[in-house]
């Protein structure tokens, strides 16, 4: 068990000694350690409790650091957890094989305790960044994802990842696009296609993916539910608004700009911009992110 507001700390290595210093310098500074002995224990371990920061031997027998740290970050809920490798192989290219599978720093061995608690500390404080980042994104209904080229999830806010374990097999706790989602991926990737996909789970409404933009490295894309009639529905039947002003508020909520929002529904700039206020004085906001926050909110079903 671990203590609510502690620190998990796991560390990985073979060597009984290095666990019995890490561990008491560690605890000291007021955080929970794990120990794993072992890369495959390791990644029985992380689908137990999460980490919030892992220490890693790059050289162990068996399973070695490097291929334990793909192995870990190959599962999403860990894809914000810092790994910090532990190695006395001080040579760039070790160095850059860490890095290259996921590390985020390296340490040397001999160990110096002090030096080591405040690369912990930093990243700790990168990492806590990062997850509030994605838990404002799902509060303002930005369902996002970030995937490589195969469809493999690397990271996503709460809300997608949730959607995402619906609507698509997640063999070994590691999240994946769907076969139809993967292809068009690919299509999208080769520019022979554009515009999104439909995911359909076996029960819940289905949803859109769509391009966002990215990297050959990480590609961002952008769930949504593929049914405006009943996002619309919802709005009417449940904020206190006209059905021209539902309109205009469900694709704000898309993240349309004024000027595209009147080129869908057919109305001047000024007129748009007339019904945003109207729609900032009914919900009491004061501007569009607020309001978007809330719509978003009854589009996903809530209240």
């Amino acid at each position: 068990m671990t203590e609510p507001g502690r620190d998990v700390i796991l560390v990985v290595d073979d060597s009984p000694e290095t666990l019995s210093f890490l561990t008491e310098a560690i605890e000291r500074s007021g955080a929970t350690v794990l120990i794993a002995v072992a890369g495959d224990l390791a990644l029985a371990l992380v689908d137990e409790v999460t980490p919030d920061v892992i220490l890693l031997d790059a050289v162990m027998p068996g399973l070695d650091g490097f291929e334990t740290c793909r192995r870990l970050k190959a599962k999403p809920h860990l894809a914000s957890v810092p790994v910090i490798f532990m190695t006395g192989l001080s040579e760039t290219e070790h160095i850059v094989r860490g890095l290259d599978a996921g590390g985020v720093d390296y340490v040397t061995k001999p160990i110096v305790p002090d030096e080591l608690l405040a690369r912990i500390r930093t990243h700790l404080a990168g990492a806590r960044s990062a997850r509030s980042a994605r838990t404002a994104l799902d509060a303002m209904g930005r369902t996002l994802l970030a995937v490589a080229a195969d469809g493999r999830v690397l990271w996503c806010t709460p809300q997608a990842g949730q959607l995402i374990a619906s609507l698509a097999a997640t063999p070994d706790g590691v999240l994946s696009l769907p076969p139809e989602a993967v292809a068009w991926l690919r299509s999208c990737l080769a520019g022979t296609t554009t515009g999104s996909v439909t995911l359909k789970g076996s029960d819940g409404p289905p949803h859109s993916l769509s391009f966002v933009g990215g990297t050959a490295e990480e590609i961002l894309l952008r769930l949504s539910q593929d049914d405006p009639a009943l996002s619309l529905a919802r709005l009417r039947a449940s904020l206190p608004i006209t059905a021209r002003e539902a309109d205009v508020l469900f694709w704000l909520s898309q993240g349309k700009a004024s000027r595209d929002i009147g080129e869908i529904l057919g109305l001047s700039h000024r007129t748009v911009t007339k019904h945003l206020e109207a729609i900032y004085a009914k919900l009491g906001v004061e501007n569009r992110t607020a309001a978007s926050m809330i719509a978003n909110r009854y589009i996903q079903g809530g209240g």
